[in-house]
């Protein structure tokens, strides 16, 4: 089962073991992770699952689409070319292990 590690700006760490398929925001917001808001339900159309994911899985990736593009330039924290909404990135088939970062503020 793929895992998805959360790292607070505290320095805060936490490590959930997940379904195939399930996405960076649906899971922490199901844990109660801190951080992620989620408040559209994963429609990308709030930013409130913005992350930063860490470097090493960026190939595994799905490519940013059009609306989750739009929505990174909505983010209450700084859009770097680490940003992605939680809602698009799923964990699962190649993406076994992923670490993101969360913003210090979503909203």
């Amino acid at each position: 089962m793929p895992t998805i590690t959360y790292h607070q700006p505290s320095g805060e760490a936490r490590t959930l073991t997940v379904d195939d398929g399930t996405s960076l925001m649906r899971a922490a917001v199901v844990a109660g992770v801190p951080g992620i808001v989620g408040e559209c339900g994963g429609q990308a159309m709030c930013a409130t699952c913005h992350v930063y994911v860490r470097p090493g899985a960026e190939a595994l990736l799905p490519p940013v689409g059009e609306d989750e593009d739009e929505m990174l330039d909505c983010t209450v924290a700084d859009r770097t070319d680490r940003s992605r909404l939680g809602c698009q990135v799923t964990a699962g088939g190649e993406l076994q292990t992923l670490e993101v970062d969360v913003p210090a503020e979503q909203v």
